[in-house]
C-alpha cells in the first residue's frame, strides 16, 4: 500500500533513543511491574478491540506473534507480511520477528529485544517491547510548539492544567498521585463532566477513581490503573502514567489529528502520475480500496463524534449559563468541515482515473504481449535457419542424400513464404505501440528491426543453397551405378571372409584323436579355395579404383562412403590380411591339439591299468574281511592277533594306492574327464580303500571290546560265541548293527522273554527302582519293557544296536540278580524302618495296580508294635523266594 502517512513516520531516531530509557539489565520494581502490566494490557486492548479481540495475559498472549502483528496493523494503519499459522516454535519466532522488523522499519532502535525471549514469555522483555511500541505510535508524534514526544506531552499537560489550583505538573509520576491533574485535564476539555471545585487534595483515591470512571464512561478511555496502586506506591511508575496520559491527549486532540490526517491524505489523492504497468496501477487501486474501506470509515466516525461532542458541550454550557467553548484558531468545526470538503474533492474522480489508466495499460500490455509472443514464435522458428542454409553438407553427401536435401529445401521454401505474413504482423504491432506511446517502445523497435533484417538475410541464403544442391545432384549421378555394382559384389565376399575368420578363430574342444583328425581334414579343404577368393577380391577393388578415377577427372569431392554399402575397400583388404595371418596359426593349433590327444590317450591307459588292479584288490579284501568277521575261530586273543597281522598285510599295499594317485594327478592336470579303458574313478577307489581300512579297524576294536567285556563280566568264551553267532545271524545286511526288530528277534533266539521278564536288577531300591522290581517279579510290560531295553542299548535313539551294546546288555542281564534281602530292604525304606507297612503307605508310594499286587500277597502283621491295617512285608518276600531264600 502507498504510505500516504509517510510524513508522519519521519522522526529522529536519536530522540527515540533518548525516550527509550527501558533497560533489560535492570530489575523492574514489583509495584511498577504491576502498574505496567495493567496499563499496557488496557492500552493494547483499546486498539485490539477494533479488530474484535483482546489479550488477558500480556506475556502469554503475544508469544505466537499473531496478536502482536494484529496490534501493529491496527495502530499503524498498515499491513504486515502474512503471518505463519503453524504451532511450532519456529513459526512463532518467525511471526514475532516480522513484528520486530516492522517496528525497526519505523526508525525505532530495539534495545536487546529478541524474538526468542518474547516466544519464551519473558515478562520483562515483553513489557519493554510494548513500551517501545507505545513510545513510537502513541507518544513520539505528539508535538507542542518546539517540543515533541515526552517533552511535548508534558508541555501540553502543563498548558492545559495551568489555570487549576493545587495542580502543578512537573513530571509523570508524583505530579499525578493526588488525581487532581487527571481531573483538571478532563475539566479543561469537558467541563460538563467534572465538578472540579468539589474535589479535595487530601482525598486522592476519590479523585483518581472519579477521573478514571469519567474517562472510561464518557471519553472511551479504558481504566488503565487502580487508584489504590497509585496512592499506595511511593512513586508511581512513569511509563504507566505517561501511557495513560497519552490516551487523554489523543482523546482531546482529535480535531487536530483529524486535520493532520486530511492534510496528509489530500496530496496522495491528487497525485495523477501514470504508471508503466497494470500491476503498478492495480497496486494504487488496492491502496485506494484500503483507504475507502479501512482508513476513511474510522475518520468519518471520528468527524461525526467530534461534531456531536462539540454540540453537546456547547448546549450544556449554554444551559448552565456558562460561556461557550472556543477551540483554538484553525480547529473549529468549520475548519474540519472545510478540510473534509477539500478531501472529498480530491477523492472525486481518483478511482475513475485509476480505472481508465488500467484499461489503457491493459491495452498496451496486450499489444506488447502479442508482439513479444509473435516475435518469440518467429525467432524460435528462425533459430538455426541461417546455419542450416549456409552449411555445405551436400559436398560430402551421396546422391540419394542430395536428392533428399533438395526435397527438404523445397519444403523449407514453402514454409518461408508462409512466415511472411507473421513478419508483417509483427511490424504492424510495433508501429501501433509506437503510436500509443508505449513506455518500452525502444526495445520493441529494436527487436522488430532485428527480425526484419534477419528475414532479408534468410531469403538470400535460401536462393544460394538451392543452386548448390542442383549442381551437386548432377555430378553425383555419374558414379552412382559404379557404387551399386561395388556393393553387389562386396557384400557376399565380405560375408565369406567374416565366416572364414570366424571358423579360423573357432575355439575347438576335442576329447579324442578321431575328433582332432576330422578338424585337420576340414582345414585343408578350406585352404584349397583361397586362390579363387583372392581373384574376386582384386576385381572388387578395381571397381572402387574406377570410381576414384571418374571423381578426380570431374572434380567431384567424394564423401568416402558408398550409399549402398558400409563395406569399404580398406576393410576388405584388412580382413583379407587377417584371414591369411590366421591360416598358419590354425595349422599350428590343430597340430598341437593332435599331439595333446596322443599324450592324453597314453595317460588314460596307464591310469586304467593301475586302477583295474587296485579296484580288484580292494574288492577281494572287502570280501575276505566279511568272511573273517563271521567265521572267526579260536580264542578272542588269537582272533585279535590274526586280525592285526591281516591289517599289516593290507597296509603294505599303500604304495600301489600312491602310484594310482600320481597317475590321477596327471589326468587332472591334463583336464581329462573320460576314460574308456576302465570303469573305476579315483573317487570310487578312495572311498573303497578308506572303507576297507575302517572295516578292519572296527573289527579289531570289536574283538578288543569283547575281551574287555568278557574279563569284566565273567562271561565265558562259549557265551560270547553264542552271542556273536546270534548277532551275525540276524545282521542280514552285514552292517555291524541290528535294527529294533532284528534285535528283538535275537533276544528271543537267546531265550530272553521280553513279554514277561523274570530277570531282576540289582541295587538299593526306593520309589521308581522298587516299582521296577515289582514289574520284574510278575507284572508283564510287553512293548514298554522292550522300549526300556532299547533305551539301554540305544541311548541316542538311533534305531540300531551295535554288537558291543548287545554284549554289554547281555552280560548285565545274565550276571545281575535281585535277592530277597534286597526286596526286604526296599520295603523297609518305604516303611520308614518299621517292621511292618500299612496299606495306605503302599498306595501312597506305588501305582494302584502295583500297590494292590503287594497288599494281596502280604499277611497281616501281628507284632507287639502293630497298628490297625499293618501288613507283614516279610510274607511278600517269602511268597516270591520261599523260606530257603530268607
Amino acid at each position: 500500500m502507498v504510505d500516504y502517512h509517510a510524513s508522519n513516520n519521519q522522526s529522529s531516531s536519536g530522540h527515540m533513543e533518548q525516550e527509550n530509557d527501558w533497560d533489560r539489565d535492570l530489575l523492574l520494581d514489583p509495584a511498577w511491574e504491576k502498574q505496567q502490566r495493567k496499563t499496557f494490557t488496557a492500552w493494547c486492548n483499546s486498539h485490539l478491540r477494533k479488530s474484535g479481540t483482546q489479550i488477558e495475559n500480556i506475556e502469554e498472549d503475544f508469544r505466537d506473534g499473531l496478536k502482536l502483528m494484529l496490534l501493529l496493523e491496527v495502530i499503524a494503519g498498515e499491513r504486515l507480511p502474512k503471518p505463519e499459522r503453524g504451532k511450532m516454535r519456529v513459526h512463532k519466532i518467525n511471526n514475532v520477528n516480522k513484528a520486530l522488523d516492522f517496528i525497526a522499519s519505523k526508525g525505532v532502535k530495539l534495545v536487546s529485544i529478541g524474538a526468542e525471549e518474547i516466544v519464551d514469555g519473558n515478562a520483562k522483555m515483553t513489557l519493554g517491547m510494548i513500551w517501545t511500541i507505545i513510545l513510537r505510535f502513541a507518544i513520539q508524534d505528539i508535538s507542542v510548539e518546539e517540543t515533541s514526544a515526552k517533552e511535548g506531552l508534558l508541555l501540553w499537560c502543563q498548558r492545559k492544567t495551568a489555570p487549576y489550583k493545587n495542580v502543578n505538573v512537573q513530571n509523570f509520576h508524583m505530579s499525578w498521585k493526588d488525581g487532581l491533574a487527571f481531573n483538571a485535564l478532563i475539566h479543561r476539555h469537558r467541563p460538563d463532566l467534572i465538578d472540579y471545585d468539589s474535589l479535595r487534595k487530601d482525598d486522592p483515591v476519590t479523585n483518581l477513581n472519579n477521573a478514571f470512571e469519567v474517562a472510561e464512561k464518557h471519553l472511551d478511555i479504558p481504566k488503565m490503573l487502580d487508584a489504590e496502586d497509585i496512592v499506595g506506591t511511593l512513586r508511581p511508575d512513569e511509563k504507566a502514567i505517561m501511557t495513560y496520559v497519552s490516551c487523554f491527549y489523543h482523546a482531546f486532540s482529535g480535531a487536530q489529528k483529524l486535520l493532520e490526517w486530511i492534510r496528509r491524505t489530500i496530496p496522495w489523492l491528487e497525485n495523477r502520475t501514470q504508471e508503466k504497468t497494470v500491476n503498478d496501477m492495480q497496486a494504487k487501486q488496492e491502496d485506494f480500496r484500503d483507504y475507502r474501506c479501512v482508513h476513511k470509515p474510522p475518520k468519518v466516525q471520528e468527524k461525526c463524534q467530534l461534531e456531536i461532542s462539540f454540540n453537546t458541550l456547547q448546549t450544556k454550557l449554554r444551559l448552565s449559563n456558562r460561556p461557550a467553548f472556543m477551540p483554538s484558531e484553525g480547529r473549529m468545526v468549520s475548519d474540519i468541515n472545510g478540510a473534509w470538503h477539500t478531501l472529498e474533492g480530491a477523492e472525486k474522480g481518483y478511482e475513475e482515473w485509476i480505472l481508465s489508466e488500467i484499461r489503457r495499460l491493459e491495452r498496451l500490455e496486450h499489444l506488447a504481449e502479442k508482439f513479444h509472443q509473435k516475435a518469440a514464435i518467429h525467432e524460435s522458428w528462425t533459430d538455426g535457419k541461417e546455419a542450416m542454409l549456409t552449411q555445405k553438407d551436400y559436398e560430402t553427401s551421396t546422391l540419394s542424400e542430395v536428392k533428399a536435401l533438395l526435397r527438404k529445401h523445397e519444403a523449407f521454401e514453402s514454409d518461408l513464404a508462409a512466415h511472411q505474413d507473421r513478419v508483417e504482423q509483427i511490424a504492424a504491432i510495433a508501429q501501433e505501440l509506437n503510436e500509443l506511446d508505449y513506455y518500452d517502445s525502444a526495445s520493441v523497435n529494436a527487436r522488430c528491426q532485428k527480425i526484419c533484417d534477419q528475414w532479408d538475410t534468410l531469403g538470400a541464403f535460401t536462393h544460394g543453397r538451392k543452386e548448390s544442391l542442383e549442381r551437386t545432384e548432377k555430378q553425383l549421378e555419374s558414379i552412382d551405378e559404379l557404387y551399386l555394382e561395388y556393393a553387389k559384389r562386396a557384400a557376399p565376399f565380405n560375408n565369406w571372409m567374416e565366416g572364414a575368420m570366424e571358423d579360423l578363430q573357432d575355439m575347438f574342444i576335442v576329447h579324442n584323436i578321431e575328433e582332432i583328425q576330422g578338424l585337420i581334414t576340414a582345414h585343408e579343404q578350406f585352404k584349397s579355395t583361397l586362390a579363387e577368393a583372392n581373384k574376386e577380391r582384386e576385381a572388387i577393388q578395381a571397381i572402387q579404383a574406377e570410381v576414384q578415377k571418374i571423381a578426380q577427372s570431374n572434380g567431384i569431392k567424394l564423401s568416402g562412403s558408398n550409399p549402398y554399402t558400409t563395406i569399404t575397400p580398406q576393410s576388405i583388404d584388412s580382413k583379407w590380411e587377417k584371414a591369411m595371418d590366421m591360416v598358419p596359426l590354425r595349422d599350428t593349433a590343430l597340430q598341437g591339439e593332435l599331439n595333446k590327444q596322443n599324450s592324453n590317450d597314453t595317460l588314460r591307459a596307464k591310469f586304467a591299468t593301475q586302477a583295474n588292479t587296485v579296484g580288484a584288490y580292494i574288492q577281494a579284501k572287502m570280501e575276505e574281511i566279511g568272511r573273517i568277521s563271521i567265521e572267526m575261530n579260536g580264542t578272542l586273543e588269537d582272533q585279535l592277533t590274526s586280525l592285526k597281522e591281516y591289517q599289516k598285510t593290507i597296509m603294505s599295499y599303500m604304495p600301489e594306492i600312491n602310484t594310482l594317485e600320481g597317475y590321477h594327478q596327471h589326468i587332472q592336470e591334463a583336464l581329462i574327464f573320460d576314460n574308456q579303458y576302465t570303469s573305476y574313478s579315483m573317487e570310487h577307489l578312495r572311498v573303497g580303500w578308506e572303507q576297507l581300512l575302517t572295516t578292519i579297524a572296527r573289527t579289531i576294536n570289536e574283538v578288543e571290546n569283547q575281551i574287555l567285556t568278557r574279563d569284566a563280566k565273567g562271561i565265558s568264551q562259549e557265551q560270547l560265541y553264542e552271542y556273536r553267532a546270534s548277532f551275525n545271524h540276524f545282521d542280514k545286511d552285514h552292517s555291524g548293527a541290528l535294527m529294533a526288530e532284528e534285535f528283538k528277534a535275537c533276544l528271543i533266539s537267546l531265550g530272553y522273554d521280553v513279554e514277561n521278564d523274570k530277570q531282576k536288577r540289582s541295587g538299593q531300591m526306593v520309589s521308581e527302582d522298587f516299582r521296577a522290581l515289582l514289574i520284574s517279579t510278575g507284572n508283564s510290560l510287553g512293548d514298554s519293557e522292550f522300549a526300556r531295553i532299547m533305551s539301554i542299548v540305544d541311548p541316542n535313539g538311533s534305531g540300531a544296536v551295535t554288537f558291543q551294546a548287545f554284549i554289554d546288555f547281555m552280560s548285565r542281564e545274565t550276571t545281575d540278580t535281585d535277592t530277597a534281602d534286597q526286596v526286604i530292604a526296599s520295603f523297609k525304606i518305604l516303611a520308614a524302618d518299621k517292621t511292618f507297612i500299612t496299606a495306605e503307605e503302599l498306595r501312597r508310594e506305588l501305582p494302584p495296580d502295583q500297590a494292590e499286587y503287594c497288599i494281596a500277597r502280604m499277611a497281616p502283621y501281628v507284632g507287639a508294635d502293630a497298628v490297625p491295617g499293618a501288613l507283614d512285608y516279610m510274607s511278600f518276600s517269602t511268597a516270591l523266594y520261599g523260606e530257603s531264600d530268607l
